[in-house]
């Protein structure tokens, strides 16, 4: 390995590299440097490092390797149109959105990008409202706990307000995240990590819709170390289609995207 494309964001360092002609993945905690250098240095002590991300500015300061910052939108961007060609998506113009600590949004076509808006909510927003419920701090416990939640028991939704009498819109959707937890002494943490996971989810798609509604555009794009293995917070983004008119689309290795957009910089 003589290139290394490395997105080092607040939660997690992703890395991205060549092996017989095939791009593959790695990841790694912010909080365990150590053990990225280790890696580093063990198996490509020579190999130049093209650094993205909110903490790329710890490595270029590490004396022992070539070092160059690669900008962060740009190298999200490109590694989400390489995974779609890599998938054989031919969407000239679509909507990005990339859930990490928090989200970004991009409208991009075949030579362009533009970030539209951002967000606080979402990979941060779960870590912390997740350890506020449970005492836990691990990512991958809240997705399946959330998985086998139910969040109808933690949200208020719009046919709970309007019952018995049918409501002028459709009943299940959420009038309130959240909402009943604070009412409902049967709901679980699962539960409610259900109900956090509509909260992220809902709140990120409504601003996605509405760039892709001024844009005209239909397919929008999610990556980011969020959506991965989080079949929760998928489903958020998959049910609404018909209400909203737009086309979902995920990636196998968008959780890598800036990873990879780096490691094609310069390509």
């Amino acid at each position: 390995m003589n290139k290394i494309g490395i997105d080092a964001g607040g939660s997690l360092v992703k890395l991205a590299y060549y092996d017989h002609g095939k791009i593959h993945t790695k990841t790694f905690s912010s909080l365990d440097i150590d053990a990225v250098l280790e890696w580093l240095s063990i198996l490509s002590p020579n190999a130049s490092l093209f650094v993205t991300g909110g903490k790329a500015n710890s490595f270029t300061k590490l004396p022992s390797f070539n070092c160059q910052l690669v900008n962060e939108f740009q190298a999200v961007t490109r590694g989400a149109s390489y995974l779609l060609k890599e998938k054989a998506i031919n969407h000239e113009e679509y909507i990005l959105v990339n859930i990490g600590t928090g989200t970004s949004i991009f409208h991009v076509t075949h030579n362009s990008f533009e970030r539209v808006l951002g967000s606080g909510i979402g990979g941060g927003t779960l870590m912390g409202l997740g350890y506020l419920i449970t005492r836990k701090n691990d990512f991958q416990t809240f997705t399946t706990m959330a998985s086998n939640g139910d969040s109808r028991k933690s949200d208020l939704l719009v046919r709970d307000i309007y019952a018995p009498e049918e409501p002028p819109i459709y009943r299940d959707l959420t009038a309130a995240n959240l909402g009943k937890a604070h009412l409902n002494k049967d709901a679980t943490e699962h539960d409610h990590l259900a109900s956090v996971m509509r909260v992220i989810g809902e709140t990120i798609l409504l601003l996605a819709t509405q760039v892709a509604t001024a844009k005209q555009i239909k397919p929008i794009v999610f990556v980011g170390g969020t959506v991965t293995n989080n079949p929760a917070l998928k489903e958020v983004f998959v049910q609404f289609r018909d209400m909203m008119s737009y086309e979902p689309v995920f990636l196998d290795k968008g959780s890598h995207a800036g990873a990879i957009g780096a490691l094609l910089e310069n390509e």
